[in-house]
């Protein structure tokens, strides 16, 4: 190979792949078939700091399904009913050089989830 890999490469067939901090990841997760979700969002959910989501009760379904351990972190709410506080403390998060991931119940945040929103505001 050509090194382009080697950031992922080990036993398991992923590595620490140079997660970013502070960084907001905008993560995509699957729409009915588990076997969707990308290595990379596998990687980004187990090392983030801290999680956003639509539904907490649903992604932490999705971590348990997907055996991605919370190891102590806690799921926030970031909806349409409080999105503007949820991008307030994401920013806080992000100040204070943490690292947060953001998901939808289904597919990327962003098209029509509250994700829009806090974009906006970061």
């Amino acid at each position: 190979t050509d090194g382009m890999w080697d950031d992922f490469a080990g036993q398991d067939g992923l590595r620490d792949a140079n997660i970013e901090r502070p960084a907001l990841y905008i993560v995509a997760t699957p729409i009915g078939n588990l076997g969707d979700i990308s290595l990379r969002a596998l990687q980004i959910l187990k090392e983030v700091d801290v999680i956003f989501a639509e539904d907490t009760r649903t992604t932490a379904q999705l971590l348990r399904l997907l055996n991605v351990p919370l190891n102590g972190r806690s799921i926030s709410a970031c909806h349409d009913f409080n999105e503007a506080r949820a991008a307030s403390s994401i920013v806080e998060h992000l100040r204070s050089g943490k690292c947060v991931a953001l998901v939808s119940d289904a597919g990327t945040p962003l098209v029509s989830d509250p994700g829009f929103a806090v974009l906006r505001h970061v």
